[in-house]
């Protein structure tokens, strides 16, 4: 019984980590967008703004997963790891989407907000999605 209930802490533990690594990669997208990103995808629906969203988060989540699946023995340095792996994980997407845009003709987070579907950003979401898998790949 004690193995569940220590399992369960684990859970909630790594749990914690992974939706605060979330939160951060929602704020870190409305950030590097012009406006409010909530309202552009659940008011205005749109999709391009949806869609780097979504890459981010699938990242991230992969990133975590990855962390957790291969953690180390000690549980607090498994959780650390993890938060690590995430964050550094969000400031290279981050670094990504400038460097595309400053390789890109117009302003990227403008283009993600534009309410007509643009090629970029699905673009931009396969980098979101490379830099995390580099990442994840990473971790051992």
């Amino acid at each position: 019984m004690s193995d569940i209930v220590n399992g369960l802490g684990r859970t909630t533990a790594y749990g914690a980590v992974g939706l605060v690594l979330l939160v951060l990669g929602i704020v870190l997208v409305d950030v590097l967008t012009p406006g409010k990103l909530p309202r552009q995808i659940w008011e205005e629906r749109n999709r391009n703004a949806a869609l780097m969203l979504s890459s981010a988060l699938l990242g991230i989540g992969g990133i975590v997963f990855t962390s957790i699946w291969t953690t180390y023995e000690d549980f607090g340095k498994g959780l650390l790891s993890t938060a690590a792996f995430g964050l550094l994980g969000l400031v290279l997407m981050a670094v990504a989407f400038l460097v595309l845009d400053l390789v890109t003709p117009g302003k990227l987070g403008a283009i993600v907000v534009d309410p007509e579907p643009h090629p970029a950003v699905w673009v931009t979401a396969s980098c979101n999605l490379a830099v995390a898998a580099i990442v994840a790949a990473s971790i051992a």
